[in-house]
């Protein structure tokens, strides 16, 4: 496969222009293959509804079209993948329209899938803002799947609004952990940092706040802390770097303006902090924000970078009534030894996704998607699939003489 060929070549681009360390950028392009693979294995099959001596229904899935996708700079490489395998199986064109601070390594992509399928079916545009808009409001186009902000996701469902363009939003996160007092500390710290600072924290569904049970909190905040100073964030090429820095000025900024902001309120960080002066590049330290409380920017809102707000509760229901206080809806996690109590509060959760002892968990055969100001529509399985096409009822009449 042409991929593989080139998973080197591909992941030092990503590195480069996206940021993160090259084992994750190679990383990356190999959870492209994967998806590719899974997709490949799915299809959406006619649906006999009615088959009886006097009729027959059955339930066809058409193909939408030309769909427009919108891709980040976060991913670009598998979101990018994970948009145009499932249009391709469900027997649509597309057309990628990559971010402006990431388009090289989608534009190497177009080149191989050139190779592959015919001319036409798979289209790299890439440019500015101005490109996103042109697509958006293309007459030609029946659907625009989009993967970013809220700011822009809205100006998108307006815009298609118009001409009743199908439209599928993935709008970003702030993502809660609730970590109960049976927890091991010692065991679960790890975890959570590797979820939290994931992509040196610019994930959608990764962990942007915790809340620890009171009795257990000290604690792990003290080992988080830790856990921080064990990890190198540095240049991306660096062999033993595992974070590289932010992705762009934009996101730079805004990390350090949420964070100056929860110091000015009085929060304390027991690692990190504030990038110096002479800080070069984007690189953002790993960062654990103690006495904080909802109601605190770098709380409410999505900081996007690797600061993590960690918080204390009393019981359960305080938890995940504070997890669910947010206009986001991404996804969150229930941490605990008892698999079903854990079960029944992450079932409380509002949000897409919901995991027990786990977290970022985004797989092909599963629905992606979020609640509130997370977007809505699916992407991933069957579901992700049916939004990509229109049903359509055969109905036959058996008994009918003509």
């Amino acid at each position: 496969m042409p991929f593989k060929k080139k998973t080197s070549e591909l992941a030092k681009v990503l590195c480069l222009e996206q940021g993160k360390s090259l084992k994750n950028a190679t990383l990356e392009i190999g959870y492209c293959l994967y998806n590719l693979k899974a997709y490949s294995e799915q299809d959406i099959p006619v649906e006999v509804v009615v088959d009886n001596e006097t009729e027959r229904a059955e339930i066809h899935y058409r193909p939408l079209g030309v769909i427009g996708a919108i891709c980040p700079w976060n991913f670009p490489a598998v979101i990018c993948i994970q948009k145009i395998a499932p249009a391709l199986l469900t027997g649509n064109t597309i057309v990628v329209k990559p971010s402006p601070f990431t388009p090289l390594v989608t534009l190497m992509l177009g080149e191989i899938i050139s190779e592959i399928v015919p001319h036409g079916v798979v289209n790299i545009i890439s440019g500015g803002n101005d490109s996103g808009s042109w697509l958006t409001q293309h007459p030609d186009v029946a659907k625009i799947s989009f993967t970013g902000s809220v700011r822009t996701g809205k100006i998108i469902k307006s815009v298609c609004a118009d001409d009743l363009k199908r439209v599928t939003l993935e709008l970003g996160g702030n993502d809660a952990a609730i970590i109960r007092k049976d927890c091991d500390v010692q065991q679960v710290v790890p975890q959570i940092f590797n979820f939290a600072f994931a992509n040196s924290g610019q994930v959608c569904c990764a962990i942007k706040r915790v809340y620890v049970h009171e009795e257990k909190y000290d604690e792990f905040c003290q080992a988080m802390a830790i856990e921080c100073q064990k990890h190198k964030f540095g240049n991306g090429l660096d062999p033993e770097t595992e974070f590289g820095p932010l992705n762009n000025k934009m996101q730079f900024d805004r990390v350090k303006e949420l964070l100056q902001d929860a110091i000015e309120h009085g929060a304390k960080t027991l690692c990190g902090g504030l990038p110096s002066e002479n800080t070069e590049g984007y690189l953002f330290p790993a960062t654990v924000v103690t006495n904080v409380s909802d109601g605190v920017r770098i709380v409410d809102e999505e900081q996007f970078g690797p600061v993590l707000p960690i918080m204390s509760y009393k019981d359960d229901q305080e938890a995940v009534k504070r997890a669910n206080n947010s206009k986001f809806g991404l996804g969150g996690s229930v941490w605990s030894k008892d698999l079903s109590e854990a079960a029944s509060l992450a079932g409380q959760l509002e949000c897409g996704s919901s995991w027990v002892n786990h977290h970022l968990a985004v797989l092909p055969h599963l629905p992606f998607g979020g609640f509130k100001w997370s977007g809505y529509g699916r992407e991933g399985g069957k579901w992700g699939l049916s939004h990509l096409t229109e049903p359509q009822c055969v109905h036959i009449k058996k008994d009918v003489k003509v």
